[in-house]
Formats: C-alpha cells, sequence, structure tokens
C-alpha cells in the first residue's frame, strides 16, 4: 500500500471534472491513504465558487490534511534555504507542500513536477488525461 499526497492542480481537476481524473482519484484511493497538505486545502478554498462549495468541502474532508506544524514548517524553511543556494527557487506553498508529503511518508502526485526538485521526495507526474508518470518530463 502506499499512500499519496494530493498537490492543489489534482484536486481543482477531479472537482472540475477533467477526463481522467475521477479514475485518477479512485486508483490512488485504491492504493493506499489520500493526503493532502494544509496549504493546498487553502487554495482550493481561495479558488472555489460559491456554486462548488459542498462538493470542495466534501471532497477536502474526505482526505488527510497533513498540518502544518512547527516540524513541517522548518523544513519547509530549511528547503528553501538549501535549494536557493544552488540558486533555485522553491516557492513558499510548494516548499510547504513538498515538506508535507515528507512528513507523511507519501509520494507527491502533481501536475507541475518542476516545481518539486527534492530529490528525496517521490514525485508523480499526472499529464491532462490523469495518467501517472514516475518522473518530471523532459523539456
Amino acid at each position: 500500500m502506499a499512500d499519496h499526497l494530493l498537490d492543489t492542480g489534482i484536486l481543482i481537476r477531479h472537482l472540475r471534472n477533467r477526463p481522467g481524473y475521477r479514475e485518477l482519484m479512485g486508483r490512488l484511493a485504491d492504493e493506499g491513504q489520500l493526503h493532502i497538505a494544509s496549504f493546498t486545502r487553502l487554495e482550493v478554498i481561495r479558488g472555489m465558487h460559491d456554486h462548488e462549495r459542498e462538493a470542495t468541502l466534501a471532497l477536502l474532508d474526505a482526505l488527510r490534511t497533513c498540518p502544518l506544524d512547527a516540524r513541517t514548517a522548518d523544513q519547509a524553511g530549511e528547503m528553501i534555504r538549501a535549494w536557493q543556494k544552488k540558486g533555485v527557487i522553491i516557492s513558499g506553498p510548494d516548499a510547504v507542500i513538498a515538506a508535507s508529503a515528507l512528513r507523511c511518508r507519501a509520494a507527491l502526485v502533481t501536475t507541475n513536477p518542476k516545481h518539486f526538485p527534492i530529490p528525496e521526495l517521490t514525485v508523480l507526474y499526472a499529464d491532462e488525461e490523469g495518467h501517472l508518470h514516475p518522473q518530471i518530463p523532459a523539456g
């Protein structure tokens, strides 16, 4: 069984009924626990339309939210500092999402794999059709 932490783009595509994303979420749920970072929850709620409230909150409440505690915040901050020294900018939200995936011991499922260059993080790229790829695509 493998746990997965879902990035914001995955949830938005699922909520907006993009082809392949309901099936993707079902497959991932069959494999293990589904998590989201607390910042992902914030991003999804911030962007929802009023008519989407019920479905959005139902989906979010069905997922485990990894808390943004001191340990996770520290790891995200250290991640930003370490990559900045290498000339790579990782945004605060992306660092929190990455640190949350590491904290929950979950593979990160994202539509933006280039945002997560962290080698100790397992990143799965979901393409436009909801198919998973185990590495960042070239280009």
